[in-house]
């Protein structure tokens, strides 16, 4: 209830949600004790809001003993071909068994690549989002295959 910004209603969900405007982020919080932090830009933004957190719990009378272990568990990133791309096509190119792509419920065409573990989304306008990474390391290689593989196909110059 001390927590300016924050909804919390049992009903519809299990944490409290606090929102924050610097670092923006957003955080849940939940009775486990586990907390999830989503709309930082960094590393270094996700600590910031999570020490934020932190106080706010210790101002409330809640004791935190020792220093958080921060994971990161998805990283979401998105990035632009430079072009249009038939979708139709490169659910072919890419392997059906790799690939969904129901226009009719959804407009992107989804790939589930395996190295590294990550999923893009690649829409008709040949923007993508790169879902899933763990380090900035994988979705720089996911980049870079997803373009290699498309190039070799011919559906992108």
């Amino acid at each position: 209830m001390s927590l300016e910004g924050a909804d919390y209603n049992p009903e519809q969900f299990p944490g409290l949600i606090y929102r924050m405007k610097d670092p923006k982020a957003a955080t849940l919080l939940f009775s486990s004790g586990k907390v999830v932090c989503t709309g930082a830009k960094s590393r270094e933004q996700v600590k910031a809001a999570i020490s934020k957190v932190i106080k706010h719990i210790e101002k409330a009378g809640i004791r935190i003993d020792g220093e958080p272990k921060i994971e990161v568990q998805n990283i979401v990133a998105t990035f632009d071909l430079g072009q249009q791309v038939n979708l139709n096509a490169v659910a072919i190119s890419l392997g059906l068994e790799k690939v969904e792509y129901e226009p009719e419920q959804f407009p992107g065409l989804v790939f589930r690549m395996d190295i590294p573990k990550v999923v893009l989304l690649l829409f008709g306008s040949g923007k993508v989002v790169c879902t899933g990474a763990r380090k900035p390391q994988d979705v720089e290689e996911a980049v870079e295959k997803i373009t290699i593989e498309l190039r070799a196909a011919g559906q992108i110059h």
